[in-house]
């Protein structure tokens, strides 16, 4: 749903890095950062929304979120779907997988394509070192459960 010319990374790489470096749920600030509805949107209103930036609600952030995944209780604290909802329920908790943003129609594929050419070899390489730990559970594990409960 983003407009069709969106945001240029280079200008606004240095902010973008500090978002993606922050632990919490980045979506909503990088949906910020983007350029908002395009004029072809599929609602049927009075009022020009083009521009605006506000959640839409999908629920593809929560969806999308590993550490919801494995902690599936924290969705209880709200019913709302929300990136807000997610920032709120996950907090310093955080991943830092950026599997939201990428999920957001909202976000503009300018920084979709930034995190996947710039970010996600680390992003990966800190998941693979998690895996190890003895201390996290592995995906392995939960798909295992998953299939056998």
């Amino acid at each position: 749903m983003p407009q069709r010319i969106q945001v240029n990374v280079t200008e606004i790489e240095s902010i973008l890095n500090q978002i993606l470096n922050t632990k919490s749920p980045p979506v909503g600030r990088c949906r910020l950062l983007s350029s908002g509805f395009g004029p072809a949107h599929a609602l049927n209103i009075c009022e020009d929304i083009t521009g605006h930036k506000e959640c839409l609600g999908c629920g593809n952030c929560v969806d999308a979120c590993p550490f919801l995944f494995r902690e599936p209780y924290r969705r209880d604290k709200t019913e709302q779907r929300t990136s807000m909802a997610l920032e709120s329920t996950v907090g310093e908790d955080c991943d830092q997988c950026c599997a939201c943003v990428l999920s957001c129609p909202q976000v503009d594929t300018t920084i979709k394509h930034y995190i996947v050419n710039h970010r996600l070899v680390e992003i990966m390489s800190r998941l693979a070192q998690r895996i190890g730990d003895e201390d996290d559970m592995d995906l392995d594990l939960f798909v295992e459960e998953a299939i056998s409960g």
